[in-house]
């Protein structure tokens, strides 16, 4: 297993979870990923059916219902860190919030692997850094942009600009 495999676990629309590893960028290959199993046997998965890969501390095997150990799905209050506050919705109905950078690399992560990557609202859980396949997702919606007070005194970010972003993201995300 070489350095750049981190564990993940992926949760499917059907239910169904697998454990296994993959790189942090660039895995999707023809929208599908090659999930390397714990057991180090490769299987492939379509984008179309995964619901969230969540690159995780611990397996947890033993649990079936939540080895992700989230806890929280929206932030209580302001996120911490720099980046954009989303909320996702999922095909299925479900909704999540997260923190995603609004770089370079995030908008590669979009035209690359076809999703977006957030940093899940409870920073201590189980769960490091969720990817989201842009056919899991039904909207995203930018609940605001978060920067250090430092960085936002020579910042001006009208509702104008605001808008401007979601409509980036969400053409690029949904082709639209």
């Amino acid at each position: 297993m070489g350095t750049g495999q981190k564990k993940v676990v992926v949760r499917t629309f059907a239910g169904t979870l697998a454990w296994g590893y993959l790189p942090q960028g660039r895995f999707v290959q023809e929208e599908s990923i090659e999930l390397m199993a714990v057991d180090g046997r490769l299987s492939g998965l379509s984008l179309t059916e995964i619901k969230t890969i969540s690159y995780v501390r611990d397996f947890n095997l033993d649990d079936a219902v939540d080895p992700e150990r989230m806890g929280k799905k929206t932030f209580v209050a302001r996120p911490r860190g720099d980046g954009l506050w989303v909320k996702m919705t999922f095909r299925d109905g479900d909704e999540m919030e997260g923190l995603t950078s609004f770089d370079v690399g995030a908008l590669d992560s979009v035209m690359d692997d076809g999703g977006i990557c957030v940093r899940p609202p409870d920073a201590r859980a189980n769960t490091q850094r969720i990817f989201v396949p842009r056919f899991a997702l039904r909207s995203l919606e930018v609940l605001g942009w978060v920067t250090a007070p430092s960085k936002r005194a020579g910042t001006k970010m009208g509702a104008k600009a605001g808008a401007g972003v979601t409509e980036d993201i969400q053409a690029r995300l949904f082709g639209e």
